[in-house]
């Protein structure tokens, strides 16, 4: 090439240079809002490029641009703005605020208002958090989410367990403290798939939830599920896996150190060590699964809109032999026949079948409490196998009760629950003028649950080799709901009224039947055939019906976009309370400030929202059994010279003047938003008062010297008060990468007023053989159910007491000291004091959520500080006739009289040795998931798809010995009962599971 042609190479090369730079230029300006202030850390960037720019802190940014290109201006809180350069040097931007995050719709009773107008206490958990972590029973996901919300399964991580909820403390001490559910308007009803669910809300103070009059007082939780939207048809199938274990085990003795701990610690040195090596734990224990597989499909036209989904689940638990599956089905259909006639309906059912093993066992049924799986895992003695190698029989416990082994009870043992429910809501809303609509829906709901359990011959609990024994309970409930009401809405000036009245009326009809047989000629037929029995038990039956009628209003006014007003009333009638007191009104009020919206406020560069709340009114509670205010009687039976006879003798007393238990709730709250709410922060002071506390009274005049008849009276008073945080910040929110933040702290202080004349209630829910001493105490002064019994001060060396010590009658050296409280020198009952509350200090959850391109991750932490649990299971362990805890080879003997574990004797005392700190923080789950890109999705005809890997308790920090802090023995409180009053036990509960989850999310 000669020289001529490689200079006009170079020119050529320089002239296209030149013209590329020509193309690329620099493009500046300023974004502000519509107040014309700048705002800092937009992003600039070119679309479908990697470059990009930030807004300084004066608003001002510069990027290198080409003609024609698109740039798109984004910043969190404002709705994003995509112009086209044309050659411009200069663009300036205007954003606007985005109203639906701060306006974000929240359901409240009979309605909906924008969040920004909300003058109650309400909590919200939507959709995109139900998705992000794999759920069995959706009530989970407010576990750690809402502040003042304790949520906790009744036992453990058993395949169907119920759930307890609890929201801002225990407000009764016989009535159900569980809040009111209701789903999609149905009061009462049960809860949908987590995949079906739109949105949860909490509603907490007097302001949101005195709508609801009388089952208002625990707290309502608000339940919206999925609907259709206007165009194509779109399909959705989410399906997952998951593997589970158990999150820990207990460290017992092996068979060797069984029988050694026997023979010199024990006091039994004749123990004869058994043949067998059985770890129970590694016997019982498996690796559980969970599928969870869900088909969706949803759309509409304009004038129809429609959503339908059908669920399986299916969960084998970690424990054999038990296992729980569910199918339910899902349909919501709208239609706007005509320009003021809206019609709808909510079709809901599922179909559940439980397998389960005994467990959480009151040590009521025979033989001490034999069938209660769990708790003999742990007590039966290692040193023996699954059958005795001699007989071919199942082994039983070489000390101690004579029970079977835990495997046979698990295997052979039948705890079978049928479930059906069924639900069906239809609406009609009707325009009747411009501002005026009225609105009417009829529900009905009905569920059928059998219950069948059957005790093999084979078991010892069937009172060793008699037939098998069977029974059947079978519970029929229907609910019919039936609500009209009017909504009136006018522009008044610079105010906007909102007016509601309407009407309400629920009747629940419930028939139980109860059937059972003995000695079965063979075990081959279950309680599936009754007849082939020789013993027929008495069979039983009952039926109560509940109704409840309402007349309810409210009004809310907003002035000028700054001041806002909420009264609300509610006048219930319930079947549940005597003729003179069937009827009671609760009313509530509330007020807001829009402090953000004055004029001294707007437009201010840092403050973006301050909101002023405070409210104050009555709510009810009326979940009590029914027929409480009448008298009751019973049968009872004696021999008399050589004959059977019967008598009926009173068992409860009538009240005329049974009532509801009324709450005064006082709430004042805080909303502050900062840097356009980059920075969102509420905060709840509450005071609640509940007064007329349902209490048995047992000082009734005797009847014809039988029997003492108690009666229901009013004649308690319990408060509650707490303080409540929620914060959300978005630390980084740019274009490919985003952090935010949500974290939530509440405390509740619980304490009893006043009791019938003053005088403590002593409380008892330790299995019969335990020694039936009580374990709680109601009374003046002190949380409702705090632990009762010894205070535990070391071990007595069998010289000179120490200074208020004392031991029990018939000490020996060895035995546990106790603070002698009436210094009489001995230990009885009457040494007892308060030793702990199994009421957390405070609860707290924190939630980081990462994304980055299409990539997002989230990390929830859970945790509670303070509340003591009371560990029957040791209690248990170191009672010398079951296996032990391994410290237990470090016990007191006359040759190592330095220990602080006492000698080993058959006594079950309870006392302060046995309660432990509960306090613990837990990775309650942890989700990371991928967005496939749209480029690839197209190309199937797919809209998107998702796949998520997630894991559920992970990591646990606590120092509580046992296998979990999240226990509650006897944790279910949705029965007039002493279940709010007695929690905090550790015994015989179905394991906590830990989880690793894998799901796939395809939507068409």
């Amino acid at each position: 090439m000669n020289l001529k042609t490689k200079l006009i190479l170079i020119g050529i090369l320089f002239y296209n240079i030149s013209l590329f730079a020509q193309d690329k230029y620099l493009l500046s300006g300023i974004v502000s809002d519509q107040n014309n202030v700048p705002i800092p850390g937009v992003n600039v960037i070119v679309a479908n490029t990697s470059r990009g720019a930030a807004t300084d802190f004066d608003g001002n940014y510069e990027l290198e641009v080409k003609a024609g290109e698109k740039i798109k201006f984004s910043f969190l809180g404002y709705i994003s703005q995509t112009v086209t350069v044309t050659g411009q040097k200069k663009i300036n931007i205007s954003l606007a605020e985005d109203a639906s995050q701060l306006d974000e719709v929240v359901v409240v009773g009979y309605g909906a208002r924008k969040k920004s107008d909300i003058t109650g206490a309400v909590s919200s958990v939507k959709s995109e958090e139900l998705a992000a972590f794999p759920l069995g029973d959706a009530t989970q996901a407010l576990q750690g989410r809402a502040a003042g919300v304790v949520v906790q399964s009744n036992n453990g991580g058993e395949p169907g367990a119920p759930i307890s909820i609890k929201i801002r403390g225990n407000t009764s001490i016989n009535a159900s403290s569980d809040p009111l559910i209701v789903v999609d308007g149905f009061v009462g009803a049960s809860m949908p798939q987590a995949n079906d669910i739109e949105s949860m809300e909490v509603l907490k103070d007097a302001s949101a939830t005195a709508i609801y009059g009388s089952r208002g007082s625990n707290g309502v939780v608000m339940v919206t599920t999925k609907k259709g939207k206007s165009g194509k048809l779109s399909v959705e199938l989410n399906t997952s896996y998951s593997v589970q274990n158990t999150a820990n085990k207990l460290d017992l003795l092996n068979a060797d150190e069984f029988a050694n701990y026997q023979q010199t610690i024990a006091g039994n040195p004749g123990y004869v060590q058994g043949s067998g090596d059985t770890d129970w734990q590694d016997l019982l224990y498996r690796t559980g699964s969970t599928a969870n597989h869900q088909f969706s499909f949803s759309g509409g036209s304009d004038n129809i809109n429609f959503y339908a989904s059908a669920n399986y689940f299916k969960q084998d638990g970690i424990i054999i032999n038990s296992d729980f599956e569910k199918l339910t089905f899902l349909s919501n259909i709208d239609a706007q026949v005509t320009d003021k006639l809206k019609l709808g309906m909510n079709l809901f059912g599922s179909i559940g079948a439980k397998n389960g093993v005994s467990t959480q066992s009151s040590g009521d049924s025979a033989n001490g409490g034999g069938d209660d799986v769990i708790s003999l895992m742990f007590r039966f003695t290692p040193d023996r196998g699954i059958k005795d190698p001699l007989t071919g029989k199942n082994t039983t416990n070489s000390i101690g009760e004579n029970v079977d082994n835990p495997y046979a009870v698990a295997t052979e043992r039948v705890n079978e629950t049928k479930t059906d429910n069924y639900r069906t809501n239809l609406y009609a809303n009707y325009d009747i003028l411009e501002n005026l609509a009225f609105k009417t829906t009829f529900g009905f709901s009905s569920v059928n649950e059998t219950i069948g359990t059957y005790v093999p011959s084979t078991l010892l609990a069937n009172d060793g080799g008699k037939g098998g024994t069977a029974e059947i309970n079978n519970r029929r409930s229907t609910t019919l709901l039936s609500e009209n009401y009017l909504t009136y809405n006018a522009e008044i000036g610079k105010g906007a009224l909102t007016l509601l009245a309407g009407y309400s009326y629920q009747k629940n009809k419930t028939f139980r039947f109860g059937a059972g047989a003995q000695d079965f000629i063979d075990d081959d037929f279950s309680f599936y055939n009754l007849s082939g029995s020789n013993v027929t038990l008495i069979p039983t039956s009952s039926l109560t019906e509940q109704e409840i009628q309402s007349q309810f209003g409210r009004m809310n006014y907003d002035y000028d976009d700054k001041y806002l007003l909420t009264a609300t009333v509610r006048r219930d009638g319930s079947s549940n309370f005597a003729k003179n007191e069937k009827y009671a009104i609760f009313p509530s009020g509330a007020i807001g400030w829009k402090i953000s919206n004055e004029n001294f406020l707007k437009g201010n560069d840092k403050i973006s929202n301050l909101k002023l709340r405070a409210s104050y009114g009555l709510t009810g509670n009326q979940a009590i059994s029914a027929y409480q205010s009448l008298a009751s009687f019973d049968n009872i039976s004696g021999m008399y010279g050589g004959d059977i006879v019967s008598a009926v003798v009173p068992n409860q007393a009538a009240n005329a003047d049974l009532k509801w238990e009324t709450s005064y709730q006082t709430n004042i709250g805080l909303d502050l938003g900062m840097l356009n709410n980059k920075i969102s922060l509420s905060l709840d002071y509450y005071n609640i008062d509940t007064k007329d506390l349902i209490i048995a009274d047992t000082s009734q005049p005797v009847y014809l010297g039988f029997l003492t008849a108690a009666s229901l009276r009013n004649v308690g008073e319990v408060n509650n008060k707490g303080f409540e945080i929620n914060l959300n910040t978005k630390n980084i929110y740019n274009e490919n990468f985003s952090w935010t933040t949500d974290f939530n702290w509440a405390t509740n202080k619980n304490e009893i007023i006043t009791l019938l004349n003053g005088k403590d209630i002593l409380l008892d829910a330790s299995p019969s053989y335990f020694s039936r001493q009580d374990t709680h105490i109601l009374r003046e002064g002190e949380a409702a159910g705090v632990f009762y019994g010894f205070e535990s001060r070391g071990v007595w060396q069998g010289s000179t007491l120490p200074v208020g010590t004392a031991t029990l009658a018939g000490a020996v050296a060895g035995d546990p000291l106790y603070t002698d409280v009436d210094e009489s020198g001995v230990i009885t009952s009457d040494d007892r004091k308060i030793l702990g509350d199994p009421n957390p200090d405070y609860t707290f959850g924190i939630t980081n959520s990462f994304t980055y391109k299409n990539f997002d991750l989230s990390i929830f932490f859970q945790g509670s500080q303070g509340g003591e649990i009371f560990n029957l299971t040791n209690v248990q362990l170191y009672n010398g006739d079951s296996n032990a805890s391994k410290d237990v080879l470090n016990a007191w003997t006359p040759t190592n009289t330095s220990s602080n574990i006492p000698r080993i004797a058959n006594r079950r005392d309870l006392s302060s040795r046995f309660i432990e700190d509960g306090s613990y923080i837990r990775l309650k789950n942890i989700a990371l998931g991928y967005n496939l890109p749209e480029a690839i999705t197209e190309k199937f005809g797919m809209s998107s798809v998702r796949i998520t890997v997630s894991a559920q308790n992970l990591l646990t920090f606590t120092n509580y010995s046992g296998l979990d802090p999240e226990v509650n023995y006897f944790a279910d409180s949705s029965s007039s009962s002493t279940g709010n009053t007695t929690q905090g036990f550790d015994f015989g509960n179905y394991p906590t599971i830990r989880a690793v989850n894998f799901s796939l999310n395809l939507k068409f």
